[in-house]
């Protein structure tokens, strides 16, 4: 079964000039490591990246002032040559060569191939990438799998070991990462260490309560996945269950 579809002149000088001196509710790297980088604007991701400003303007100041030189195109920003870069008053060659890096990188992560990620396409998929990391485990573990709008994966999260209880599951904790990572999807999936994946009453009590959570916060919960083991006598039948297959979803 296949799923569908962010001071002044003088003494006050290097307050303005360093970013370490800002308030700390105003520090983009402060904000970026605790709200995510979905919490700051364009002009505060590009200062954490300036690092400095000029001698007479702050690190934001400097950043707005290299977007406004590229008319506010990112695109166009994260394509200017070096000597585009140094035009900009503030701007030397240390920190425009260091401006091209970071957008080459961005650049190169965008266009590899997908090969390089799994495709969560199916239960069968999900049980793929986790049948190994479950194998030995003694423990009840749950996981969550952060998708793009492909359904590629963007990254595994685990969100809980050695909690039996599913209705202790919150789903701030759930969905915590998918909200950082900007997903609008993600699957759910957690081991049965006795070799059985038939879901408890809890498992599907917890799992309708995140699917509506999700609903409300816009991420869709495309399935739960429970992993089991083979055994010698059932080489043949799954070793998972799936919650939209069976229809436990809502």
């Amino acid at each position: 079964m296949e799923y569908g579809n962010a001071h002044t002149a003088g003494n006050e000088y290097r307050s303005e000039h360093m970013m370490a001196d800002l308030p700390v509710q105003e520090r983009p790297r402060e904000r970026l490591l605790y709200g995510g980088a979905g919490a700051l604007a364009d002009h505060e991701l590009l200062a954490i990246l300036l690092r400095t400003g000029a001698k007479d303007r702050s690190v934001r100041h400097l950043a707005m002032d290299v977007l406004k030189a590229f008319d506010g195109n990112l695109s166009a920003l994260a394509t200017a040559e070096i000597s585009e870069l140094c035009a900009v008053r503030g701007v030397g060659e240390a920190k425009a060569i260091e401006l091209r890096a970071a957008f080459a990188l961005a650049h190169r992560l965008s266009t590899r191939p997908e090969i390089d990620r799994p495709a969560v396409q199916s239960p069968q998929d999900a049980a793929d990438i986790f049948r190994e990391h479950f194998l030995e485990k003694e423990k009840e573990e749950f996981h969550v799998i952060l998708l793009d709008t492909k359904h590629f994966v963007i990254r595994t999260e685990p969100v809980t070991v050695g909690l039996v209880d599913r209705s202790q599951i919150h789903p701030r904790e759930v969905f915590r990462s998918a909200i950082r990572n900007n997903c609008s999807r993600i699957v759910l999936i957690h081991n049965h260490p006795s070799g059985d994946p038939t879901p408890s009453k809890q498992d599907i009590a917890a799992t309708k309560n995140l699917v509506k959570s999700g609903e409300i916060i816009g991420i869709e919960v495309l399935d739960h996945v429970v992993m089991g083991k083979r055994t010698d006598h059932q080489q043949e039948c799954n070793d998972f269950l799936s919650f939209r297959e069976e229809k436990l979803l809502s």
